[in-house]
């Protein structure tokens, strides 16, 4: 990252909220070009060892960002999220093995490429699952966000 930028969003937005008094350090990593899920669930295992340590990994991204859809252009919207939200707790839940394949697979998910017409807010996902391993994810948070469902998943 350049000194002079700062952290993207979707580093200070989430630790500001969880630690606005803190300071915590902090490393951001990118989003690989290609935007290919194998890739981001690799570095993900890559990254599994940090957790041993006490590293907190945070994939920071939205179970549903179109913002065409948000704004009232895609009118299935609602839909679209249920389905492709309903998906991904399934998915999160899997096993390792059969977990990484479903989120390889995720634009074939029903309601999945329109959830995500480019996938930079669901590829942080890819690597948390990554270095989750085989722990089970899970929702904790459910919420409906200008008619879209959107969720949040801990792995572990």
């Amino acid at each position: 990252r350049a000194p002079d930028r700062g952290f993207d969003h979707g580093t200070f937005v989430p630790l500001s909220q969880a630690w606005p008094e803190a300071s915590v350090p902090t490393l951001q990593l990118s989003l690989v070009a290609g935007l290919d899920p194998a890739v981001h669930l690799a570095i993900g295992r890559a990254l599994a060892p940090l957790r041993d340590r006490g590293v907190l990994l945070v994939g920071s991204g939205m179970s549903y960002h179109n913002m065409r859809g948000f704004f009232g252009k895609v009118p299935s919207v609602a839909a679209d999220s249920q389905a492709f939200d309903h998906w991904l707790a399934e998915t999160v839940s899997a096993s390792g093995a059969d977990r990484a394949a479903r989120l390889r697979a995720w634009a074939d998910a029903p309601g999945g490429r329109r959830s995500h017409p480019r996938e930079e807010h669901l590829l942080p996902l890819m690597v948390a699952a990554g270095a989750a391993d085989h722990d089970e994810g899970t929702v904790v948070f459910r919420d409906v966000l200008m008619r879209a469902t959107v969720s949040s998943v801990r792995f572990g």
